[in-house]
């Protein structure tokens, strides 16, 4: 349930009441009987977390950390390694070494 200040027009009492979004807003202040006005309050909210700020998604990927999606980076093409795909059938198999 949300809480709500009020401030009475002529004793100057501050208060808050916890009250139900249904509930009618407060007429009478509780220690002079006087006229009472609701006020505007900033919320209680805390967020947590990365993401909530412009410089969070400025941020590029620092070494070492995956992408957002989660998906692998490619690896740089490597000459040197042999490929990994399977042989196809029109390769032809090593040559043997000839007996002497």
């Amino acid at each position: 349930m949300p809480l709500y200040e009020y401030e009475c027009s002529t004793c100057g009492n501050r208060f808050e009441v916890i009250q139900k979004f249904s509930d009618d807003p407060l007429k009478n202040c509780r220690k002079c009987d006087g006229e009472v006005e609701r006020l505007i309050s900033s919320p209680a909210i805390q967020f947590k977390g990365t993401g909530w700020y412009v410089t969070d998604y400025a941020k590029k990927d620092s070494p070492g950390e995956k992408d957002k999606s989660g998906a692998p980076e490619p690896s740089p093409k490597n000459p040197d390694k042999k490929s990994t795909h399977p042989k196809k059938s029109t390769d032809k198999p090593p040559a043997k070494p000839k007996k002497s």
